[in-house]
């Protein structure tokens, strides 16, 4: 009778955190989805390296959570109680994906946004892990995995970004 209420707590946790298992090992490394909306960006700088190439430039847990699609534990990234104003940035490739103004404490134990920085900087596509079906967000230039996106947020639309913080640089604002 005990395992009952593990269970409950693991299919809760991993609901409300946005958790998603390592892809399948012909999957690591291969562009996660196309990008879902227009990148004021230029589509031609699209950054893809091999694994090595990525396992060379990022930490170990950058590498796990960016190229393999996995997630850091709760109230453990840097960037979970931060508040300060700037702008996070894809720790892979650079692009600018989150200002902190639209930063907001979902309570979840991940940095949260209701937007990403600007259209088309954050893309989308469906992840069936764990018997259920979410909306995984990654990178656009670099299709690095940045976390999920859930309809729990706040005005004005709706939606809570809830992003690793190993996925993200930030650039602090004076």
């Amino acid at each position: 009778m005990r395992i009952l209420p593990i269970l409950l707590s693991a299919a809760f946790v991993l609901t409300s955190a946005g958790c998603r298992p390592a892809p399948r090992p012909e999957a690591v490394g291969t562009p996660a989805a196309t990008v879902t909306s227009s990148a004021p960006w230029n589509m031609k700088d699209k950054i893809t390296k091999t694994d090595a190439e990525w396992r060379q430039q990022l930490s170990a847990e950058q590498f796990r959570v960016l190229r393999e699609h996995g997630t850091e534990r709760a109230f453990s990234g840097a960037f979970a109680r931060s508040h300060d104003p700037g702008t996070y940035h894809c720790a892979a490739c650079g692009l600018d994906l989150f200002g902190a103004d639209a930063k907001f404490e979902s309570g979840t134990g991940w940095p949260s946004f209701w937007r990403p920085i600007a259209e088309g900087h954050v893309g989308s596509t469906e992840d069936r892990g764990f018997f259920m079906t979410r909306t995984e967000v990654h990178c656009a230039r670099c299709d690095g995995h940045l976390g999920h996106v859930f309809d729990d947020g706040p005005a004005p639309t709706g939606k809570r970004f809830c992003i690793n913080s190993a996925s993200l640089t930030f650039e602090k604002t004076r």
